[in-house]
């Protein structure tokens, strides 16, 4: 069978590979959607993920049909459509260093536990929706570290799949407002589609000023004035400029959840924000996630389609890959499979 591989620095390539033989307790799953994460460009650009340099199967944000099953697998029946937890593999993580990766025709679950790597879902779902599951499971997780609930004020910094899965999980919780701040109209747009309360382009307006306006005026610790009201901020761009921003912003007690990968350090002046109490948190993964979100991905369908910007067909997987890494250029990349 075919499957896409990270065969050297810059490099991925079609490869072919034996299809999965499946054992007793074994689940053969046929791809049938798998989104582009921003680390499949980052396993492309180093060669792939030590110690598997240059043979790193790719593919993490998978949707799939079950097309076989082991004698002594339990927990999905033949035909089922199924969201996958790539991180309870017993090969490795799916498409992030493991022996397989999603952007294959078919992957093996081996071992199968029942309700533990693998969840049905509705089959109105459509595949590429269902490819979702697994980045907004990490933008629910964010949420949850936010600690963020009913009647709180929230900002979430970044338009892009995780920030806007961040926004639609804080209304699912009953935050009372939810602002998303980006540079590109485009995307302020989807973020009022998705929910938003209010958007700010911070191209074009004082941030500051303007959450002051829409939360209200709040003081750090000592009583000094010129902070918003926000009680959660969440970093789901991973730019210096939005933690300085926030740092400035951010009221006594406020939380800062930062899910975003920042690539370069990033100065904090902890003198300066002293008097805030800040509470800074960070956000990876989905501990107890990756299955949660799946009912908020079957109750909202199509608000998380508004995130896709682009498909493609499985055969034009590598273009999707370089349209996927090129700065801009889209939104969120899903494959999908005949």
């Amino acid at each position: 069978m075919r499957s896409v591989h990270v065969t050297g620095p810059d490099t991925n390539s079609w490869v072919e590979v034996e299809r999965p033989r499946v054992g007793p307790r074994d689940v053969l799953l046929k791809m049938k959607a798998c989104g582009i994460c921003g680390s499949d460009a980052l396993y492309s650009q180093v060669g792939g993920i030590p110690p598997r340099q240059g043979a790193t199967p790719l593919g993490h944000e998978p949707a799939a049909e079950v097309v076989e099953l082991g004698a002594e697998a339990t927990g999905v029946e033949i035909g089922d459509h199924v969201v996958v937890d790539t991180m309870a593999f017993t090969d490795g993580l799916l498409g992030s260093g493991g022996l397989q990766g999603a952007l294959s025709e078919y992957v093996l679950v081996k071992d199968i536990e029942p309700g533990k790597q693998l969840r049905a879902i509705p089959k109105e779902i459509p595949w590429q929706v269902a490819a979702l599951n697994e980045p907004m499971a990490v933008a629910h997780h964010a949420v949850n570290r936010s600690g963020a609930t009913s009647g709180d004020k929230a900002v979430v910094f970044g338009a892009g799949p995780i920030g806007l899965g961040a926004a639609i999980s804080l209304k699912a919780k009953g935050v009372a407002h939810v602002v998303v701040v980006d540079i590109q109209s485009s995307r302020l747009e989807v973020a009022r589609e998705v929910g938003a309360d209010a958007v700010i382009n911070s191209a074009e307006e004082d941030v500051v000023a303007r959450l002051i306006a829409l939360h209200g005026e709040a003081t750090d610790g000592l009583g000094h004035g010129g902070h918003a009201g926000s009680d959660v901020y969440i970093d789901a761009a991973g730019a210096p400029a939005v933690v300085k921003t926030i740092l400035q912003a951010a009221k006594h007690r406020a939380v800062l959840t930062i899910p975003a990968v920042h690539k370069k350090p990033v100065e904090v002046d902890f003198g300066k924000i002293l008097a805030a109490e800040l509470d800074i948190r960070t956000s990876m993964g989905y501990p107890t996630e990756i299955f949660e979100v799946t009912d908020a991905l079957i109750s909202n369908t199509d608000k998380y389609a508004k995130i896709i910007s682009h498909t493609f067909p499985f055969d034009q997987a590598l273009e999707a890959l370089d349209l996927a890494k090129t700065p801009g250029a889209a939104d969120k990349v899903v494959v999908t499979f005949d």
